[in-house]
């Protein structure tokens, strides 16, 4: 499928946790996971010293520990059950993935077939470190994601380190029950840093690799009855530019993908063809960025050549690729802007945000005139587009929704007719089973900008003055906010809290120009923006600054750290993961993986005077001053490569620093409770947020430091 998100670099300081799992013995599998992550809350392998100042810092609060973790475990009990939906369709089986390794059951069989062991790679994993002496560090592979050859001949799965930012592709020839002869599935290839690929034909895969953060590579695997070869398809010179492969939803064109901040270039491969020469769509021109889908001969693109440099939905011939051929097909309307685009059948789904709400737009290729809007679910917060199944091509768009507080929901679009199907299995719609309201909001910046703002509650807004606040917020690289379903976000919930989701500047809620006017000279804007979030609850009566806590990831925690340095007063607590902070320090040094492409978002602050000054203005870790800070809770990775660990130490370390000077200068000011600086450093190279239940668990605590009402 042709997804917006391709045009965003993987390797911006952002999160990503795909998640697959089983149906038909989900309650089972769940509840082991569950367990096991229960059983490992208490003894993650942090640094001694990370140990010591975790357990000092939370030592206070150890009922609460005690009580969150009963109610976290009873939360993830609750909904251990919910079906699962994102097992693979192939021709002959449905395939998912499970912590011990990747199944596929034949509806006509009683049971899972193992076709991977992920135990027994894991611990050949090992054995071959030991024997190569490249240390005993025990991790184990997860599978993010698994790609079918068209006749279900192969699978290819892309495996990633727990702990480390490590990722192994492994090709797998599949045996067929019906032919005895074929023998068990069996692993016939492995390649190390493969993050995108896809299948042509049964026996030619298509990938990338990333070296340093860095995707330029594309590779050919021609599997044969000899072994295998690999071809050197396309490498990319420019160092800001990340390339990665996808099949379009007809399975008849491959698109390789070069992106940069400011620019795209696509270049094609017919999966008739896989050996021909990838043609090239419209090479790069600065502030052009543009996504190509497949139709009946014709390319439908997703281009930024609307209305304000927005997308908008163009039609050109395949035989006439370029630019200059390109015809307007569907440009939203003002205030509308599209996130996403898939073609189903003979239309054209658009996912677009209009008034802060989801919505579909269908556009009728035959008809573009005819184009209408299926609105969605008030609540909606999440959406995210089903594959269809290898077998079946019909004209149906599969779709989940979500909120942060309500699982994933399947629906089904059938666009010929408009109708639009709750398709769960007693046909039920969550809207009124959960005791909770989604509230929109507009909140005007200091320059004048309406800034949307998604309200989480229960009861009243009027009836929220003593009600716990949470704050979430991001604000860069175009991308939106994170508004999938976390059973922790649930669960506080329910226990009265309220969760206010702040879509400032920077991000991508509402389009290119959102982001463009937070970037480089403009990253004050989302401060700004956050700032005027915090005040406009306080005055329509959602809680109160010392209810509230603001939590983060990576990126996120620069307008959030600005804040905590100018108005320490607004909040109460903060928790930060992977916290991006000295953007000063990192900008200035080139050798770092993501210095040089993220200075389109951050500014160049070694040939820009100007650059310099702004970065200076707001960066969280130059701007620490004495004065009583709220306390904070600080995740960082021992390797992470994107958020260097030494810019976290310096933070922790100037901070604390700061609040004693504080003290020590005006002992009369009476900052109680005293704040807590606690950095919890996680073993690995992750750059994700907490995932694993005693993470999620540690930060649950930190901001129950201003809950009281517990049992």
């Amino acid at each position: 499928m042709a997804a917006v998100s391709l045009l965003l670099l993987s390797s911006v300081r952002l999160t990503s946790a795909p998640r697959l799992r089983l149906t038909e013995i989900a309650n089972c599998r769940r509840m082991t996971r569950l367990l096991a992550r229960v059983q490992r809350c208490f003894t993650s392998d942090t640094s001694n010293s990370s140990n010591e100042q975790l357990s000092s810092g939370l030592q206070r609060y150890r009922g609460l520990q005690e009580y969150f973790y009963r109610r976290l475990k009873e939360t993830y009990h609750r909904f251990s059950d919910l079906p699962d939906h994102s097992e693979i369709h192939g021709r002959h089986h449905v395939y998912f993935v499970e912590a011990g390794g990747i199944y596929r059951m034949d509806t006509r069989t009683s049971g899972p077939e193992q076709v991977f062991n992920l135990g027994q790679f894991s611990e050949q994993e090992v054995k071959t470190r030991l024997n190569n002496e490249e240390g005993k560090e025990r991790f184990q592979w997860i599978v993010q994601r698994i790609r079918l050859s068209p006749q279900e001949k192969h699978l290819a799965a892309m495996l990633k380190a727990d702990q480390k930012e490590e990722l192994r592709c492994v090709v797998i020839k599949l045996g067929r029950p019906e032919f005895p002869l074929s023998g068990p599935p069996r692993v016939v290839f492995t390649v190390d840093k493969v993050i995108t690929f896809e299948w042509l034909t049964d026996e030619v895969l298509f990938y990338t690799v990333l070296q340093d953060l860095r995707c330029s590579k594309v590779f050919r695997l021609d599997l044969t009855s000899t072994g295998s070869r690999i071809t050197s398809v396309y490498e990319e010179t420019q160092p800001d530019v990340f390339v990665e492969v996808a099949l379009s939803r007809d399975r008849e064109i491959l698109s390789i993908n070069c992106n940069s901040r400011t620019s795209s270039e696509v270049r094609l491969t017919k999966t008739t063809t896989p050996h021909a020469e990838p043609f090239l769509v419209q090479p790069h021109q600065l502030g052009l960025l543009y996504h190509v889908e497949h139709w009946r001969g014709q390319l439908i693109i997703l281009a930024n050549t609307g209305p304000g440099q927005e997308y908008q939905v163009v039609q050109t011939p395949l035989s006439k690729p370029s630019m200059a051929s390109w015809v307007p097909l569907f440009v939203p309307g003002p205030g509308t802007v599209i996130k996403d685009m898939d073609v189903v059948g003979d239309h054209c789904v658009l996912v677009a945000m209009s008034a802060g709400e989801l919505m579909l737009i269908v556009v009728p290729l035959n008809h573009p005139e005819e184009a209408y809007v299926v609105e969605l679910p008030s609540w909606a917060c999440a959406i995210t587009i089903k594959k269809p199944s290898m077998a079946d091509q019909s004209a149906v768009f599969q779709f989940l929704i979500s909120s942060p507080v309500c699982p994933p929901v399947p629906y089904n679009l059938y666009p010929e007719d408009g109708l639009l199907l709750c398709s769960t299995k007693d046909g039920s719609s969550p809207e009124n089973q959960n005791n909770y309201t989604t509230t929109r909001l507009k909140v005007c910046s200091q320059d004048g900008t309406s800034v949307p703002l998604t309200l989480l509650h229960t009861g009243s807004v009027q009836g929220l003055k003593q009600a716990p606040l949470l704050i979430h917020v991001y604000g860069a690289y175009g991308r939106d906010l994170n508004m999938e379903f976390c059973p922790e976000k649930f669960l506080l919930l329910e226990q009265g809290w309220t969760l206010a989701f702040c879509h400032i500047r920077g991000g991508g809620e509402l389009g290119l120009s959102w982001h463009r006017q937070a970037c480089v000279e403009g990253k004050q804007r989302a401060v700004e923006d956050l700032e005027a979030c915090l005040h406009h609850l306080f005055s329509v009566g959602v809680s109160s600054p010392s209810l509230t806590a603001l939590t983060a990831c990576s990126a996120g925690a620069v307008p959030v750290g600005a804040l905590c340095n100018r108005h320490p007063h607004l909040m109460r607590a903060v928790s930060l993961q992977a916290p991006f902070l000295d953007v000063l320090g990192t900008m200035e040094d080139p050798s770092l993986p993501l210095t040089l492409e993220d200075r389109e978002e951050w500014g160049d602050p070694v040939g820009n005077l100007k650059h310099r000054l702004t970065i200076s203005s707001y960066c969280p870790l130059h701007n620490i001053t004495p004065q009583c800070y709220p306390s904070i809770l600080l995740t960082a990775y021992r390797d992470d490569a994107r958020v260097p660990l030494a810019g976290v130490l310096k933070y922790s370390e100037r901070i604390k620093k700061a609040i004693q000077t504080h003290y020590f200068q005006k002992p009369e000011s009476g900052c109680e409770p005293s704040p807590n600086i606690v950095l919890n450093i996680q073993p690995g190279a992750s750059h994700q947020g907490p995932e694993e239940f005693s993470l999620m668990l540690e930060e649950v605590e930190h901001f129950s430091q201003n809950y009281k009402g517990h049992p």
